[in-house]
């Protein structure tokens, strides 16, 4: 297996500082290569949210630094995985709690973090930053921690009703501002000449999945210079339909 990857943001219209953070780097291990994508959507009083994003994107990479090798001298099992990564989760939401506190504001960051290695994907989540997989369709592999959906899950919402709640931004939960933070864990079997994708929610409120998929279809992302065409495409598309948050996406392509 081998990977194209880009990755793409933009401050948007109204805000002034991007408090995304966004990592996407492909490694050279003992098992083959890999790829680390990581894209945090941060919040925070006297726009600090981009210091709590910042802080999770060094953990996660350090993580890649330090503890992937000898994770790759054996077989990768799917629970090491996990305990490290809500370790990492675990530690970053004290970090930045205390930091919050010596400040007195509150500031956090939500957190997809994805590892495609030569054979599986392994993802962590907090809030609503999303994962996705295009292949034959768009299918998001995430669940966001809102308000909204839990609603929906429990039905007494629509997802009609859930696009449009003016309610639809709101976290559960986010790595820095909950007391403790229970991140989902996802696992399964990568694709061939598939497309991976995460995005912030900047990215998805104004385009379908269809215009999603439409754009970034497997057979149309060849190399990284169309994938990063397809994404400034829909990245502007968002602003010309007035989304007001920043926007970052980043692609995957395998083949």
């Amino acid at each position: 297996m081998n990977f194209i990857v880009s990755g793409n943001t933009d401050i948007g219209l109204t805000k002034s500082t991007n408090q995304d953070s966004l990592s996407i780097k492909v490694i050279n291990t003992k098992q083959g290569r890999m790829v680390l994508a990581v894209l945090c959507d941060g919040m925070g009083g006297l726009d600090k949210g981009e210091v709590a994003s910042a802080s999770v994107i060094r953990a996660f990479d350090n993580w890649a630094k330090n503890d992937l090798p000898a994770l790759c001298e054996a077989p990768i099992e799917d629970p090491i995985i996990r305990s490290q990564w809500e370790n990492i989760i675990t530690e970053q939401n004290n970090k930045i709690k205390a930091y919050g506190g010596g400040l007195g504001i509150k500031l956090g960051t939500t957190v997809t973090a994805m590892l495609l290695t030569q054979t599986r994907y392994y993802i962590i989540n907090v809030g609503d930053t999303r994962a996705y997989e295009l292949y034959n369709g768009i299918r998001q592999i995430t669940n966001d921690q809102t308000f909204v959906a839990r609603e929906v899950a429990l039905g007494n919402m629509t997802e009609e009703q859930a696009l449009t709640d003016e309610r639809r931004s709101v976290l559960l939960q986010c790595v820095g501002a909950s007391d403790e933070v229970y991140p989902d864990m996802f696992f399964g079997d990568i694709k061939e000449n598939a497309v991976y994708m995460l995005c912030c929610d900047g990215f998805r409120h104004e385009i379908s999945p269809e215009e999603i998929y439409e754009r970034f279809h497997p057979d149309k992302l060849l190399d990284e210079h169309k994938m990063n065409q397809a994404s400034l495409e829909l990245i502007e598309l968002n602003k010309q339909r007035q989304e007001r948050d920043n926007i970052t996406v980043a692609l995957i392509r395998t083949f």
